[in-house]
């Protein structure tokens, strides 16, 4: 799949993802010039004519959905055997990761996720649309904190047709609803319980329901009672537990009754007045009902006065005896030892008072300042001494860094031990979300920002390109992203249509980069516009272009026609020529210009600095009409110079060897005979230089 393009416009990158059902492909919109997740169908469902038709109708139904919280669907189509599916892309993790990474998450990180997470479900139902399958792997968080939740109605496409593998139910086992896991009809309040165990693992950092088999975790699902979270993290407030256990209810009645309802306890449980409410309570009438019909065996009672009379007669006749023995001497002792019982009783329970005042007594803590710590540091002090962070106050504030705490309550006052402290933490600066305006005219979006900015805000950019003059081809910040509505530049690249462009020098290249280069140029050529004859020029290589010289501005269109080589000319001979180069000043820094003028033309050859002798292995071509001079420029200034005639260059080819000793300065110009070393024609011809 990769480097193909679906639908003539989304080229695909990389494999990012997949499912059961589908794979997903990292993309490229060609048209709009920006990057989607396209989802492929795999192919094991490709011929299901029954799964194909409800899958497109689902998938264009989820397309109709437009909330923040979703993942937009731009596009569905097919490629042959191929069945997408075009979406939003998403630069970011999914919460699966984050869970892995980070749980248990504090509890208003948590309830902030869960909140988006309800509110596009809300939307999803109002829109007759059902997931089906929310699980932190479809929950994904962008960069800039936002939640969107993916595959929607993809999960209600698999299960309107009754997929099945060797008879079970496809799915996500631990994210199961009790009716799903029956196979029953499923609707909003599936999702509702599915949730429920996404916020259950966020904050407990563990699924409710594990087993061995998707079969045994299924019928824990329909079987056994969940913990409940605040025994794994007493941490959690009551509040959100309630919100918790009412969502896992295995009875959908005993749920919310909708998204709707969920999404305002969500918004309100983080409340002063919330977070201590008292446990959510649910009917047990039908388990009273089965406990009362089960029979049960009761053992067999004595009766407790027949008892206790007989142990009384029993006393009775053992202390007459005794009474019968001492006599009238011994009866102080009765008293006495009832006088020491009480005693005995009387300082037991005061010192049991005192015990007991000691153990409840909470000692008073003084309350430090955390005032512009960060969030995590202000935790962490108020936790040494004895104290905690809530409730937690979010507030918008443009001189204060997000995470950083502006105030709290009863600082520098004395407070018992384990108390709470309200915290006030400031979220930065009030950020907006940049809306997609590519495609979009330029007149229309500017009327837009001069109602909203300050002139100087908004930037035009115009270059050439295909899209229709005055339509905005990109722009900075890109689509949702974060941005100060108070200091951000507004930067729109608005297209000024094609025009004209620059013809290329193509002399020198290789045919197929020429060739290239004119398409890419909006140029037109054809093979009747190639010439080939032989050259100055390796072979392959462009000698000449016409009817426009390099640099000038061309209509586009416009048919282009070169002349390739086809290998060097009867009179043309290569040669590679030596020479030594010093600086003007051995061991300081010397700028050094290589030029070469030969029977191919003008060129650079060679720029860099050297700071001692350098050698270096010139190529030329020589004809018998024209010679090949070497300039060498230091600092800007031709110092020497070198000749290669025709004869040198036969010469050198008959010999395989011929060198160039360079004197320090030549300021005639003059050429220079061979006066021994090495050179010799290179076994491949050289590549043109300086194209």
């Amino acid at each position: 799949m990769i480097g193909q393009v679906l639908g003539g416009r989304y080229e695909i990158i990389e494999r990012i993802g997949g499912g059961g059902m589908a794979l997903v492909y990292k993309g490229h919109d060609s048209l709009l010039n920006r990057k989607v997740a396209v989802k492929v169908l795999r192919q094991q469902f490709v011929h299901d004519e029954e799964f194909i038709r409800r899958f497109r109708r689902e998938a264009q139904s989820a397309a109709s959905l437009s909330h923040p919280n979703v993942v937009s669907i731009y596009d569905v189509g097919r490629e042959q055997d191929i069945h997408y599916i075009v979406m939003e892309y998403v630069e970011g993790t999914n919460l699966n990761e984050k869970i892995k990474e980070h749980a248990p998450l504090q509890v208003e990180e948590a309830v902030h996720i869960a909140t988006q997470i309800c509110d596009a479900l809300d939307h999803a139902h109002h829109n007759q649309i059902i997931h089906r399958d929310i699980k932190p792997h479809n929950i994904l968080i962008g960069k800039n904190g936002r939640v969107k939740v993916t595959d929607f109605g993809i999960a209600r496409a698999a299960t309107a047709s009754d997929i099945t593998q060797t008879g079970s139910v496809i799915g996500s086992v631990h994210y199961f609803s009790p009716e799903h896991a029956k196979g029953v009809s499923q609707g909003e309040k599936s999702d509702i319980y599915s949730l429920g165990i996404v916020m259950y693992q966020m904050l407990t950092g563990r699924l409710p329901f594990l087993g061995e088999s998707p079969i045994s975790v299924a019928l824990k699902h329909l079987q056994e009672d969940v913990e409940e979270p605040r025994k794994v993290n007493p941490m959690i407030p009551q509040s959100v537990e309630n919100i918790i256990l009412k969502s896992m209810r295995k009875n959908p009645e005993e749920r919310y009754a909708s998204a709707r309802d969920m999404l305002h306890d969500l918004e309100t449980c983080l409340l002063p007045q919330k977070l201590n409410e008292p446990k959510i309570a649910f009917s047990r009438q039908e388990r009273m009902d089965e406990d009362h019909e089960q029979t049960r065996v009761m053992p067999a009672i004595r009766s407790r006065r027949a008892a206790d009379s007989e142990e009384e007669r029993e006393a009775s006749v053992e202390w007459k005896g005794l009474e019968s023995k001492s006599g009238k001497k011994n009866s102080w002792i009765k008293p006495v030892v009832w006088f020491a019982v009480i005693i005995i009783l009387l300082a037991a329970m005061w010192y049991g008072i005192a015990y007991v005042q000691k153990l409840i007594k909470v000692p008073d803590v003084e309350v430090p300042n955390v005032e512009h710590m960060t969030l995590e540091d202000a935790r962490t002090k108020l936790g040494e001494a004895g104290l905690s962070a809530s409730p937690i106050e979010y507030r918008f504030d443009d001189n204060v860094p997000n995470g950083i705490v502006l105030q709290q309550e009863k600082s520098g006052y004395k407070v018992k031990l384990h108390s709470s402290i309200k915290l006030i933490v400031s979220k930065g600066k009030e950020m907006a979300i940049m809306q997609n305006y590519k495609g979009m005219l330029w007149e229309t979006v500017l009327s837009e920002f001069q109602a909203k900015f300050n002139p100087d805000q908004i930037v035009k950019k115009e270059v050439k390109s295909d899209q229709p003059a005055g339509t905005i081809i990109d722009q900075i910040p890109v689509p949702q992203e974060e941005y100060d509505p108070k200091t951000a530049t507004f930067t729109f690249t608005v297209s000024k249509g094609q025009g004209t462009v620059e013809m290329p020098d193509l002399v020198g290249m290789k045919e197929s980069a020429a060739i290239a280069l004119i398409t890419k140029s909006n140029l037109k050529i054809d093979e009747k516009n190639i010439q080939r004859e032989k050259s100055y020029f390796p072979e392959g290589y462009i000698f000449k272009q016409w009817p426009f010289e390099p640099g000038a501005q061309v209509d586009p269109g416009q048919e282009i026609t070169i002349w390739v080589s086809t290998g060097l000319a009867e009179d043309a001979v290569e040669a590679i020529k030596s020479i030594a180069v010093s600086p003007t000043v051995e061991g300081q820094n010397t700028a050094v210009k290589i030029t070469v003028s030969d029977a191919k033309g003008e060129r650079d050859w060679k720029s860099e600095d050297i700071t001692s002798q350098t050698h270096y292995s010139v190529p030329v071509v020589v004809s018998k009409k024209t010679n090949a001079v070497i300039t060498i420029y230091k600092d800007g200034q031709p110092t020497d110079s070198i000749t290669v005639t025709y004869l040198d260059a036969q010469r050198a080819q008959q010999e395989s060897t011929f060198s160039e000793g360079l004197p320090s300065a030549n300021p005639s110009g003059t050429g220079h005979q061979p006066s021994g070393g090495t050179a010799a024609s290179s076994g491949k011809p050289p590549a043109p230089s300086g194209h």
